[in-house]
């Protein structure tokens, strides 16, 4: 089985640095996908509440027979639970559709600032943590300053930022701000989400033909050389095998260099400072 790396997080934990997600998985197909997912190898599943899937995670995971210490299942706290107790009963009901009694990372999934409860969500989740809930506990697409106001009132730093992030549009600044204070980086729509025509860019496209592999394949690869976590989805089993099948092959520095050049500020999602939903 392919042996993936791990990224050390700032509690301690260690975290497998390629996954797979189930953002906008059909939840009649999640069980199959996932079963699929984990018969390729990959051993961590990135999923939220609001996805509506986590009991098809769930069930794959129990399927499987995989030992529970060999898996990383994350989950998300969604924008309508925020505040204290609301948290504390989303996580009870995240875990009783996934069958666990833990997960690995739960997320606070968008700082909603406009809510102005993500300060008081942060200590429900350090409570979630202390619970045995969740092993680590972090958050996703937080800006530096929603994570500096939380750093000004808590000491506990999130393990991970899950962000928008792809080869046109590569978050230097929060990326540098968690360096800085020790927050991991993921990335959500690590492809470009389809919305743009990343493959036929001709530094990935000739960084695929040099090497013999997909664009996807490329871009992947682009990803974990930077220190990035990542998490592709499929609902293709032949692609699913292909995203994991990254380790064969390294990208060279001018490679790297080229992808790098393509950053563009190209979001390609909602915005966290005015997201509503």
């Amino acid at each position: 089985m392919t042996q993936i790396p791990t990224v050390k997080l700032n509690d301690g934990h260690d975290i497998p640095q390629l996954g797979f997600g189930v953002f906008k998985v059909d939840p009649a197909e999640t069980e199959r996908i996932v079963t699929d997912a984990l018969e390729a190898g990959y051993r961590h599943i990135d999923t939220a509440a609001i996805y509506g899937n986590e009991q098809g995670v769930g069930a794959a995971l129990a399927k499987s027979g995989i030992p529970r210490d060999e898996l990383f299942v994350t989950t998300k706290l969604w924008n309508s639970d925020q505040g204290t107790q609301s948290a504390l009963d989303a996580i009870d009901l995240s875990l009783e559709k996934l069958g666990l009694d833990r997960v690995d990372l739960y997320l606070i999934h968008w700082p909603r600032p406009d809510l102005d409860l993500y300060v008081e969500t942060w200590a429900a989740m350090e409570q979630i943590r202390d619970a045995g809930k969740a092993t680590s506990i972090g958050v996703s697409n937080f800006h530096v300053p929603h994570l500096e106001k939380l750093a000004a009132a808590s000491s506990v730093v999130p393990a991970i930022n899950q962000i928008e992030l792809h080869p046109t549009f590569q978050q230097r600044e929060l990326r540098a701000y968690g360096a800085e204070h020790g927050i991991a980086i993921e990335a959500w729509g690590p492809l470009g989400q389809g919305k743009y025509d990343l493959f036929g860019m001709t530094p990935i496209a000739d960084a695929a033909a040099a090497h013999g592999v997909t664009p996807a394949q490329v871009v992947i690869r682009w990803h974990l050389q930077s220190g990035i976590i990542v998490f592709p989805k499929s609902n293709s089993a032949e692609r699913i095998g292909e995203n994991i099948d990254v380790f064969g092959f390294e990208l060279t520095g001018d490679q790297m260099a080229a992808i790098d050049a393509l950053d563009a500020g190209n979001r390609v999602g909602a915005d966290p400072d005015t997201a509503t939903f």
